[in-house]
């Protein structure tokens, strides 16, 4: 049997890689094992960005929540304290989107939840 080399599959294989990794800086984009490993490493780190992302986001929500509680007179503890007692049930993105696009809504909810409290 006559001995194959891999020379179609192996230039596909590194055409991949090197695709992959385009745009890397340095020889994380020429090098073979380097362009290996450089998206081994991108592809850990998109994965935990998509994870960070959810826990950021839900940071801004609470900051801006805050912000707009306080001029009203209500602490942020106090308002989603509230907020359950007086038994509405709009998530800190909805509470936040309203605080920012209709006050006239989020002062009807602040006043609401003053009165569970």
């Amino acid at each position: 049997m006559p001995r194959v080399r891999p020379g179609a599959a192996r230039r596909q294989s590194k055409k991949r890689i090197f695709k992959a990794v385009k745009g890397h800086r340095g020889s994380d984009s020429k090098l073979l094992r380097l362009a290996q490993e450089a998206g081994v490493r991108a592809k850990v780190n998109a994965r935990i960005g998509r994870k960070r992302k959810k826990r950021d986001f839900r940071g801004l929500w609470i900051i801006r929540l805050n912000a707009a509680c306080r001029e009203r007179g209500v602490r942020y503890s106090q308002f989603i304290n509230g907020c359950k007692k007086a038994s509405i049930g709009l998530n800190r993105k909805m509470l936040s989107e309203l605080a920012i696009a209709d006050p006239a809504a989020f002062d009807q909810i602040v006043e609401k939840v003053k009165a569970a409290l």
